[in-house]
């Protein structure tokens, strides 16, 4: 079984000002390390005079695939707290990157770790989480007389409506959790008496709120 996936499901925009320093934090869902960098790159070029872009990311759903970097701060006081961050909010396919406009007054070590840390942290606490869940997208088809009847067992239960096609029959394209497809099926075949044509069509991770 596939397991769920928590991640940022939208850009999220932060600042703070530490130390007359101000720090930026975006963060954003990224489905790859490609993905990732050209997202960091892209705060770098609208950055271009900060004194420091720092980030991490894991960019798959496995947390293999992880990336940091200090750009320039002392090793270990930036890209590395931002990464733990990631770990501890059990966050994948997302990147941080904190964007550091140095005001004057060094923070030294400790203070830099808080900072980038409490960063990312405050940024990911606004940002909107969701939850990937494999889903099984199926076709379910019925008779004109069946239509009220499988409309309401849709709109009862938990999954989602992609698509209604009107031919010799209907057929309902919905998606379900994976996990809840073997009883959706079973309950959709009671609650119709059987006159209910059910196809499975494909799979694939959907985000639903928490």
């Amino acid at each position: 079984m596939e397991k769920s996936v928590r991640t940022v499901f939208a850009r999220h925009e932060s600042e703070k000002i530490i130390e007359k320093s101000r720090f930026l934090t975006y963060s954003a869902h990224v489905e790859s390390e490609e993905e990732a960098r050209a997202f960091i790159a892209e705060i770098r070029s609208k950055h271009s005079l900060a004194t420091h872009v720092c980030f991490a990311f894991i960019s798959d759903k496995t947390g293999n695939l992880q990336r940091f970097s200090d750009d320039g701060e002392p090793q270990g006081t930036a890209g590395v707290p931002i990464l733990e961050v990631l770990k501890a909010k059990k966050l994948y396919e997302t990147a941080v990157a904190v964007v550091r406009y140095f005001g004057g007054i060094k923070l030294g070590a400790g203070g830099l770790v808080r900072a980038y840390s409490s960063s990312a942290a405050e940024n990911l606490d606004g940002a909107d989480i969701r939850v990937l869940e494999m889903c099984s997208e199926l076709f379910i088809n019925v008779d004109y007389t069946g239509i009220d009847s499988a409309q309401k067992f849709i709109s009862t239960h938990t999954c989602s409506l992609l698509s209604s096609d009107y031919g010799a029959d209907v057929r309902f394209c919905v998606a379900v959790k994976k996990k809840e497809e073997e009883g959706f099926c079973a309950e959709l075949v009671d609650y119709m008496q059987g006159r209910v044509k059910i196809e499975k069509n494909s799979e694939y991770y959907a985000p639903f709120k928490e």
